[in-house]
């Protein structure tokens, strides 16, 4: 090519526009759909290992004084109270998904480890405990665990390798928590790990039985 008109060519390639890259699809998809939450009761797994070792949802940090609670309908965790009596969550508190109890709540557990962790945020908790209590005049048994994954307290099988101090700590907080509110609350003995395992599964299967009702209507 003569000099002149490469000259000119390169006259020409330097002031035509450059085209924009062409968007990926997905990437576009993605900038214009906003994906739907996921239900923390109905969408987490419980996990392979249940019921000795389950998921669960924080609800409430450790030495919180505000009561969160699941929105059954939203699956997000709100403010359903700031408790009334002067006391604090002795340990993280929350439920375990896909379970379901006879008050029509998912099962509770009271899961022990090191630190407070965020409410609404899930971990796995190995259970070794079961703490009957009767709330006005209702079941509302709680599981005790331990974090899964906490290196203090992974080792944990069974209640009876607890302190007896923090036992009767967690006991007083249940037994006082609702006091100021001219609620009742009993609390009885504490039971093995063995039992804790029972009531996690009569309530996966109780979820398991509410799943396929609401498939038959």
């Amino acid at each position: 090519m003569a000099p002149a008109i490469e000259a000119v060519e390169k006259v020409k390639l330097a002031s035509a526009p450059v085209k924009p890259p062409v968007l990926n699809e997905r990437i576009l998809s993605s900038m214009t759909r906003r994906p739907g939450s996921a239900h923390s009761w109905h969408d987490l797994e419980i996990g392979p290992d249940a019921p000795t070792i389950f998921n669960c949802v924080i609800e409430i940090p450790r030495g919180s004084k505000v009561k969160y609670e699941l929105d059954k309908k939203t699956g997000l965790i709100m403010v359903d109270r700031v408790l009334y009596s002067s006391v604090v969550y002795p340990h993280n508190y929350g439920f375990i998904p896909r379970t379901l109890c006879d008050d029509s709540d998912p099962m509770d557990v009271l899961v022990i480890m090191q630190e407070p962790v965020v409410p609404g945020c899930f971990l796995r908790a190995k259970a070794i405990g079961l703490m009957p209590m009767i709330d006005q005049g209702e079941a509302d048994d709680k599981i005790i665990a331990v974090c899964a994954d906490d290196p203090e307290y992974k080792h944990f099988n069974d209640i009876k390798e607890l302190p007896p101090h923090r036992l009767a700590e967690i006991r007083r907080f249940f037994e006082d928590y609702k006091k100021n509110e001219n609620k009742e609350v009993a609390v009885n003995d504490f039971l093995p790990a063995t039992a804790a395992y029972e009531a996690i599964q009569h309530s996966m299967d109780l979820y398991a039985t509410y799943v396929v009702e609401g498939l038959r209507r």
